[in-house]
């Protein structure tokens, strides 16, 4: 399998390939449909995985790239619906120490899931609209 592009530059992952012609599929629909050998070209340097990957939306892509396991995804999905919330209460309400909470809300922060916020005069953080969307794609 490989990434190719047609015309108009969409991207396609190739599933075979005779002759004449050469069967794809369109990442984002999984429609497959043949087309003519000459109406594409390989894309060099992008791996078909990366490709397939982005049938996901942008947004749920960087969520569970920065949400590596079960407590990152549960502590974005609990600031997103509780937040925004100060850093005492999200020690107060979860079982993370404060070194597990500060790098996870830096992992968030680097990836643009979380900003600081003020939460009555306290540091704390609330979800950005990327890690809101992808919430509510995840939890739809």
């Amino acid at each position: 399998m490989r990434t190719v592009r047609d015309e108009s530059g969409t991207h396609y992952v190739l599933l075979k390939q005779s002759g004449e012609s050469s069967l794809v599929r369109d990442p984002e629909t999984g429609t497959e449909k043949h087309v003519a050998n000459e109406a594409i070209e390989p894309v060099d340097g992008e791996s078909p995985l990366v490709t397939a990957a982005s049938a996901v939306p942008e947004a749920v892509r960087t969520a569970l790239t920065a949400a590596h396991d079960d407590r990152a995804l549960g502590l974005l999905v609990e600031l997103d619906r509780r937040g925004p919330l100060s850093v005492h209460d999200l020690l107060d309400s979860y079982d993370l120490c404060e070194s597990d909470l500060h790098g996870l809300l830096g992992e968030f922060r680097a990836a643009g899931l979380v900003d600081e916020a003020d939460v009555f005069g306290q540091r704390g953080y609330d979800t950005t609209e990327t890690a809101s969307d992808a919430v509510e794609f995840l939890t739809d």
